[in-house]
């Protein structure tokens, strides 16, 4: 950041032709954000309370829950303090804060769907040899060279939206600090900014898409292989709740970043959907889809209550 900034602070102008309905909205995403909480906190206890989900495929969902709770933190509670009525404003450190860490978080979560991609795909066409190719130390540099991507991601993009002069207008026609709402409003040429930011999101999102799309078409020929019924039906229950979460996290983010013109009411939407419902939706999905969390959680819950009577 220069010294010459004059901006202190930006002024978030929140979502899109709402205005009159701050109210209903505050209490419609409040209740999201709580649900999102509490549905991926007992995704957390249903894993960490039983030792048969201490396996590769539980330790990465455990991530996924962790990303979710983490995901709606960095825009939600914001969002929530300016639709109740107060202050829209926000710090320049504050602003750069939360575009890093949507720009470092976002990445790091498309790394670890694939990553949950991959390790399905080892599981059904290499069964006999899972054990061995997802060892506890490969499944932990997986996850730390995801962290460590986004973490670069991130940096390079705050790195080159914050490094601009920025002495004018202060208002970002967003509900939270983004690449695109912020650039808008420096004070010198931002072309440089705006191919490194599209060139990074688009060419991250595009990899994980077509690295997904290659190992699931793998999966789906060896699911057609098995022979029993049984087999295919276990094997594609264990894939479609993955395949749905991915869905809901990186259809939205293609919309945003390869639309041709930009619609401020539709960006607003999609990046609702994949910052505050999304990770909702996953806890939904991977908990009621998933038998094994379900019989955790009873098991958790019926030893808390044996507990309390005692």
């Amino acid at each position: 950041m220069r010294n010459h900034t004059k901006l202190s602070e930006f002024i978030l102008l929140g979502i899109p032709q709402t205005q009159g309905v701050e109210i209903v909205l505050f209490v419609f995403f409040l209740f999201i954000y709580l649900f999102t909480l509490v549905g991926n906190l007992l995704i957390l206890i249903a894993i960490l309370s039983s030792s048969a989900l201490h396996t590769p495929m539980y330790f990465f969902l455990g991530l996924l829950a962790i990303f979710d709770i983490i995901m709606p933190a960095v825009t939600c509670p914001k969002m929530l303090f300016y639709l109740s009525g107060q202050s829209r404003a926000i710090s320049y450190e504050g602003c750069a804060t939360q575009l890093f860490f949507y720009q470092f978080l976002g990445p790091t979560e498309g790394c670890l769907y694939t990553v949950m991609s991959y390790d399905r795909f080892v599981a059904i066409c290499y069964p006999l040899r899972y054990s061995l190719i997802m060892r506890p130390e490969v499944c932990v540099g997986l996850v730390v060279g995801a962290w460590l991507l986004g973490c670069v991601h991130g940096s390079i993009l705050t790195s080159f939206t914050f490094r601009l002069t920025y002495c004018g207008p202060n208002q970002v026609d967003f509900f939270f600090c983004d690449v695109p709402a912020v650039l808008s409003l420096a004070c010198e040429d931002t072309s440089l900014a705006q191919t490194v930011s599209s060139a990074a999101v688009s060419f991250l999102g595009l990899l994980f898409w077509f690295t997904i799309c290659f190992l699931y078409m793998h999966i789906g020929i060896a699911i057609l292989r098995i022979r029993s019924t049984e087999g295919r039906k276990k094997a594609f229950s264990t894939c479609s709740a993955h395949l749905a979460a991915v869905l809901c996290y990186l259809g939205p983010i293609l919309i945003i970043y390869l639309q041709p013109t930009h619609n401020h009411l539709l960006d607003a939407t999609v990046q609702i959907f994949t910052n505050i419902v999304s990770p909702m939706l996953n806890s939904l999905i991977f908990s009621l889809r998933n038998k094994e969390v379900k019989s955790s959680l009873k098991k958790a819950f019926h030893k808390v209550i044996l507990l309390s009577r005692e």
